[in-house]
């Protein structure tokens, strides 16, 4: 079980931002990192950042053998898996963090790119682990992505807080089913103990108001999608 206290970073094989877009878009994405982990061709991903992992998991379809064995090696430990598995590299590389204690779980590379199916599985990553022990995100330089579950039991809504720049855009998208009790301070739209439904887009494309903004949810599941519209971080 995650005390909180490590903080991981994945680097999966999609599309990674350039330092400079993340330092930008999200100060403070890199730090206090305990744990950095590459999913396969993540790891050249990784060392474009100046980041060198301390663990490579994958099964080197976009990874030559080779530098599998060189990162094994130099003393990275490398958890190699079978081409044929039921699990994407990212998934391997996140479980692998949550294993090793990770309290937040930052993953870059997991977005855009040619595999809309991709983005969309490493988005349902997102509920992966117990939402009582792990914060995971997904983050490019412009976008951050997050999931906000209704609490497993009692009455008190479960809350998230949306820190950001004013006049970037905070989505709100019901998945699995309505999500119930939606209640939201600092967005231009507000929700106030309300339904939204899987379907209608109503949740889409609401305004940051305030430096901090705030959701809760009191039952349901919530994607909480926050996109830059420039400027710096306020």
């Amino acid at each position: 079980m995650a005390d909180g206290s490590l903080r991981a970073l994945v680097v999966a094989d999609g599309d990674v931002p350039p330092r400079r877009d993340l330092d930008a878009g999200w100060p403070g994405w890199d730090r206090d990192l305990g744990l950095v982990v590459a999913a396969d061709g993540g790891w050249d991903k990784a060392a474009a950042l100046g980041l060198r992992p301390s663990l490579l998991v994958g099964d080197a379809d976009s990874l030559a053998e080779a530098r599998f064995a060189e990162a094994a090696a130099q003393g990275v430990e490398v958890e190699r898996s079978p081409v044929a598995k039921d699990e994407s590299d990212a998934e391997l590389a996140l479980r692998a963090a949550l294993q090793r204690g990770a309290g937040r779980v930052t993953i870059l590379g997991a977005l855009g790119g040619e595999r809309f199916d991709h983005a969309l599985a490493n988005v349902c990553l997102l509920a992966l682990p117990d939402p009582e022990a792990t914060q995971v995100e997904l983050l490019d330089s412009r976008t951050r992505v997050r999931l906000l579950r209704g609490p497993a039991q009692g009455d008190k809504p479960a809350p998230m807080e949306l820190p950001g720049a004013v006049g970037d855009l905070v989505s709100l998208l019901p998945i699995g089913g309505p999500a119930e009790g939606v209640t939201t301070e600092g967005l231009l739209y507000p929700l106030a103990d309300e339904i939204l439904p899987a379907g209608p887009a109503r949740g889409l494309s609401n305004v940051r108001t305030s430096p901090v903004a705030n959701v809760s949810l009191r039952h349901g599941t919530l994607v909480v999608a926050e996109t830059r519209q420039g400027g710096d971080k306020q």
